[in-house]
């Protein structure tokens, strides 16, 4: 069963601390460990940010969605503004390829929130309608099950 917090806020940067505050008290309470919840505190300030720096002209004032679907085994975030879009896979290419082995010297500006953020969460996906939505997952157990390690009644061998 999943439980689902919603937050809309003016898309300011004072209000990602907010948001940082809410995020840490959920992951927490999820039992995420200290690094994980710092983790994820770090990934959803890449993105909240991303919204507050880059979604919306100086003058408008635009919001910020961000979600939180609390599942028994993983959290999924959502931050979403309704301002300018960009081409996510374009983006990528322009600033990767990243491996394990590149520095922080080797990422071009820019290019860091992005590499951070696919960096510390399990599953992120980037859409582009009538805004940019970012979604990203995080598995309480540090790993997403796969088939293979699934036996036939359900349950984790």
């Amino acid at each position: 069963m999943m439980e689902y917090i919603e937050m809309k806020l003016p898309a300011k940067p004072d209000n990602i601390g907010i948001i940082r505050l809410t995020l840490s008290g959920i992951a927490s309470s999820m039992g995420f460990t200290y690094e994980d919840v710092e983790d994820l505190k770090i990934a959803v300030s890449e993105a909240c940010t991303n919204s507050v720096q880059h979604a919306y002209d100086k003058h408008e004032v635009g919001e910020v969605i961000v979600g939180f679907g609390i599942y028994e085994d993983k959290l999924e975030m959502m931050v979403a503004d309704s301002g300018k879009s960009f081409n996510f896979n374009q983006v990528r290419a322009e600033i990767g390829p990243y491996t394990e082995s590149s520095t922080v010297e080797q990422l071009t500006e820019g290019g860091l929130g992005l590499y951070l953020i696919e960096t510390l969460m399990d599953e992120v996906r980037v859409m582009n309608h009538s805004g940019v939505t970012v979604f990203m997952m995080k598995y309480l157990n540090g790993e997403r099950e796969t088939y293979d390690t699934i036996n036939p009644i359900g349950k984790t061998v």
